[in-house]
């Protein structure tokens, strides 16, 4: 029980740090808006433009479109952590975003982008690790990468170019940013997930519960 009991905590620790992180890198490519912005975020931006309410409100709203198409494709409700991610990440989006300074200079916001990206790729692989859910967008990623056999790589980057194109449909700021994230975030996920997945498991002491398995 006492081994459950750690496990548990580890996998709750690495959900919300890992949103907390995603959080922060997707609000730093934001204020680096100048290269252009996150593919899915140049859509919430588009429709912030057009129709008001912010950029975190259209996370959460968007979400909650995403979740209920993949139940229906699934033919199952997504987990509770599904749920928690959509409405979290939209939340923390906001509050990193007011607590966070504008940077004026070309260098600062190039800097913070580049930074921003690592960080939201960190962010994922530490979130999806423990299989406690995916947040509404990863898990749509997961559900296309099973079902085709594709990679993570791939599919997350043809999501983010598909979402790019509809934001700037909408109005949104592309840029070089925007290509970069589309182009390269996958690839940095391709590695993050299992490498968090490993090292869960370290702190867990092999213990397969803490991937969500059955326990032994």
């Amino acid at each position: 029980m006492k081994k459950m009991n750690r496990t548990q905590q580890w996998r709750w620790i690495f959900f919300f740090v890992g949103q907390l992180i995603l959080s922060l890198g997707i609000t730093m490519t934001i204020k680096g808006e100048k290269l252009g912005i996150g593919p899915w975020d140049v859509l919430h931006v588009g429709l912030f433009r057009n129709f008001g309410l912010t950029i975190g409100s259209w996370s959460i709203i968007t979400g909650f479109l995403i979740v209920g198409c993949t139940a229906a494709v699934l033919r199952r409700w997504p987990q509770i952590g599904t749920w928690m991610n959509m409405l979290l990440i939209g939340l923390f989006i906001d509050f990193f975003y007011w607590l966070i300074p504008p940077i004026y200079s070309t260098g600062g916001q190039t800097a913070i982008f580049i930074a921003g990206t690592a960080v939201m790729a960190a962010g994922v692989g530490m979130y999806v690790s423990p299989n406690i859910g995916a947040g509404p967008r990863d898990t749509l990623m997961l559900i296309i990468t099973e079902k085709t056999g594709w990679s993570v790589k791939t599919v997350r980057t043809g999501l983010e170019v598909t979402v790019a194109i509809a934001g700037w449909l909408l109005g949104g700021p592309v840029g070089i940013g925007t290509v970069l994230i589309a182009l390269f975030l996958g690839q940095l996920v391709h590695h993050t997930i299992p490498w968090f997945r490993t090292l869960l498991l370290r702190v867990c002491r092999g213990d397969e519960t803490a991937l969500g398995g059955k326990p032994k």
